[in-house]
């Protein structure tokens, strides 16, 4: 490996250290809480040293919106060989509480705090959100396929697509938000808060719900 490939990838270990750290931070303390000097200080750097990287806190808040999306479509992007597109869409909602579930920080990052989307539209107003529209466009190519075998005629697919991601989107939500672990506490369920059976059987129940709709 030469001078230039070893400089580059330590400034590529480099930024994935201020990326995991700042994810952290973000979680645990909070966005407002935490500073670029809180974040220098997790990886044992100085500040100036992220500034070579990130303008501020919110660009580091994108990287990482941006980071999360990548490992959302690398798991859809075996979907587009589930040949049914209800069974593709049930698979799509499964797929996308699973990655609730295994990456509860992502997720948070992602579709809760409103720091990336207001990132976006202070420094490229005029862009899409390129990361999030793929992945609807996706869901809205499905709820089509699903029209065409007879589902969910009587609603129009940027509508239908809507819905179901509302609904999963609230389903994983108040999951990694431990609503859902404090509702089965309540209630004496204890097997569904070790399980996450709650989860699945809201979700099984909403399906059974959309195989009404045809």
């Amino acid at each position: 490996m030469g001078i230039k490939e070893r400089k580059e990838r330590h400034r590529e270990d480099l930024k994935a250290r201020i990326l995991q750290a700042a994810k952290k931070l973000f979680v645990t303390e909070g966005y407002e809480a935490t500073s670029i000097r809180k974040i220098a200080a997790e990886i044992e750097f100085s500040p100036t040293t992220i500034y070579l990287y990130y303008k501020d806190k919110t660009d580091i808040a994108y990287a990482l919106h941006q980071e999360g999306f990548g490992l959302l479509r690398e798991r859809f992007s075996t979907l587009v060989y589930v040949d049914d597109p209800f069974e593709r869409l049930k698979a799509m909602g499964k797929g996308y509480i699973q990655f609730a579930v295994d990456h509860p920080d992502f997720y948070e990052l992602m579709f809760i705090m409103k720091e990336p989307m207001q990132y976006l539209q202070a420094h490229h107003p005029e862009d899409e959100w390129e990361e999030g529209e793929r992945v609807f466009n996706a869901l809205m190519e499905t709820v089509e396929g699903c029209k065409a075998h007879g589902y969910f005629n009587s609603m129009h697919t940027e509508e239908m697509a809507m819905l179901s991601w509302s609904v999963v989107h609230g389903l994983c939500s108040l999951h990694i938000t431990s609503h859902f672990k404090h509702i089965a506490e309540k209630c004496g369920q204890i097997e569904l808060v070790k399980q996450d059976a709650l989860l699945d059987r809201v979700f099984g129940a909403y399906l059974q719900l959309l195989e009404r709709l045809k």
